[in-house]
């Protein structure tokens, strides 16, 4: 099928826009999916993004389910291969031992996304059971960022960060259990929001009192996109452990308004953590850029036990993936991760966390409930706690210190590796509140760096109000206008290379 429209005209229409196309007929949801199958074509060789691409649903996007009277009306959409499952689909994991893995059920969320119109197309890259920040197993793939090579996407949503990122789709599912949204947005120069609890479910193999630390979400390109999408997908299956809530004013609708004058607080200095320098001149730049938008910004250290909220977050991820390993090797009739199938820290952690006692579970509730509450008290005083998104430039592809491939012997000390680069994105996590990663820095190497903001529970709408403001103040040039050097707007120009 001949393209639909040029790489130009495709890279400049956001989700909402090449909704509308369809919608006044101008272009039909079979095409669209097509153009995206041209762009994965053409550049998924060189950042390894998308794991497999769903041909008969490309050729026909109504055949699963896909609602075309939704609000995105047959746009084109990525799953990570991680979190919500489809029916017959291969869902991996970015595991060796989960190769052939095809779940018998559509996830709740998914049913929602279909409802929403966004056409289930592929699924996309993620490090082993989405532990890592990075997914690179060079037995099945190394997804770099589009920005240059060299670097990677981060994650734990790396195929879906860098498919938005280039240009392919303008909005992919991703996931987020301590930053796996944001961070990835931050580094590909994406909008990416962590929402509240109370939003996405998890249903039927999970919930909000079981994958506590665990929310869904996307990435985009546009806040409206950001809204429309939260707004669409949201909501709760039967049988939710706690009530799913709506907000006043639909976000769509809510976004169009600058937000009153906001109390800001800026920071970096986490704990035993902090930004480098050249990460903090850009937290200054935008402290600025925000203080001229008329809001109060100063500085000054949330009121929160850092070490605390570090242990915690260690000891439910320990808890948490070993209780996801050991329930998947039960599957298979195993008692060990094959050490030639899981990866070593994914073992290590398995080890760690696989006789965690009751007592041991409670503690770590217990700190994330006094987290929790000492977070909302410090909301009390201010509207928005403005971080980066991480502390630590991006790294390069084979930074190993970060990756779950790590030999690191001891998984305390490599979790304190995690931490010294994301230190801003889990306490989110813990406490269940909304953050969102805004693409307005750019490191001195020319990668494009997120700005992080935080509200109090249930205030996403004001991050998305908030986001809606810079965005109009920037004239909607998020990454100060730039694309990445891997880019749909330059197949023609690299088929010639």
């Amino acid at each position: 099928m001949k393209e639909l429209m040029s790489w130009e005209e495709w890279a400049a229409l956001d989700a909402t826009g090449l909704a509308e196309l369809i919608r006044k007929k101008e272009a039909a949801p079979e095409e669209v999916a097509h153009q995206a199958k041209k762009g994965i074509e053409a550049l998924n060789s060189e950042i390894s993004a998308v794991i497999e691409v769903f041909e008969d649903v490309v050729e026909d996007p109504l055949q699963d389910g896909m609602n075309p009277d939704g609000v995105f009306a047959g746009v084109p959409f990525l799953m990570k291969d991680l979190g919500p499952t489809i029916k017959g689909r291969l869902q991996e994991m970015g595991s060796l031992l989960m190769q052939g893995n095809r779940p018998e059920i559509d996830s709740f969320l998914t049913t929602k996304f279909r409802g929403a119109g966004l056409n289930i197309m592929g699924r996309t890259t993620t490090p082993e059971f989405g532990l890592c920040s990075s997914a690179e197993n060079p037995d099945l793939y190394v997804t770099r960022n589009p920005w240059n090579l060299r670097y990677t996407t981060c994650g734990s949503s790396a195929g879906s960060a860098a498919s938005v990122a280039a240009g392919i789709v303008p909005i992919a599912h991703a996931t987020d259990g301590g930053g796996s949204i944001r961070i990835p947005a931050g580094v590909n120069g994406n909008i990416g929001l962590k929402p509240s609890r109370g939003i996405f479910s998890l249903a039927p193999n999970g919930s909000d009192l079981m994958s506590v630390v665990s929310s869904q979400g996307g990435q985009t390109r546009t806040i409206r996109d950001m809204a429309a999408f939260v707004e669409h997908t949201r909501g709760g299956a039967p049988g939710e452990f706690m009530p799913f809530w709506y907000p006043d004013e639909p976000y769509t609708k809510l976004i169009k308004k600058d937000p009153g004058k906001l109390r800001i607080a800026v920071s970096h200095e986490w704990g035993d953590y902090q930004a480098t320098p050249e990460i903090v001149a850009e937290l200054e730049k935008t402290a600025k850029f925000l203080e001229n938008l008329g809001h109060d910004v100063e500085w000054t250290v949330p009121d929160i036990d850092f070490h605390l909220a570090y242990e915690a977050q260690t000891k439910a991820y320990i808890m948490n993936f070993s209780q996801t390993i050991t329930e998947i090797l039960e599957g298979q009739n195993l008692e060990t991760p094959p050490a030639h199938l899981v990866e070593p820290v994914c073992i290590r952690v398995w080890e760690e966390g696989r006789h965690a006692t009751y007592s041991e579970r409670a503690k770590m509730q217990a700190h994330f409930n006094e987290l929790s509450r000492t977070t909302a008290a410090y909301f009390e005083e201010w509207d928005i706690i403005l971080t980066p998104t991480m502390a630590l430039p991006t790294p390069l592809v084979g930074t190993t210190e970060y990756l779950t491939m790590s030999d690191n012997p001891s998984v305390y000390d490599w979790f304190h590796n995690l931490w010294s680069i994301f230190s801003y994105t889990s306490i989110a996590n813990i406490c269940g509140i909304p953050g969102i990663s805004l693409p307005m820095a750019k490191l001195p190497n020319g990668l494009p760096f997120g700005m992080h903001a935080l509200a109090k529970q249930g205030q996403d709408g004001l991050l998305l109000q908030l986001g809606a403001q810079i965005e109009r103040a920037l004239d909607g040039k998020w990454n100060q206008g730039r694309k990445p050097d891997i880019h749909v707007t330059k197949i023609h120009e690299q088929q010639l290379k």
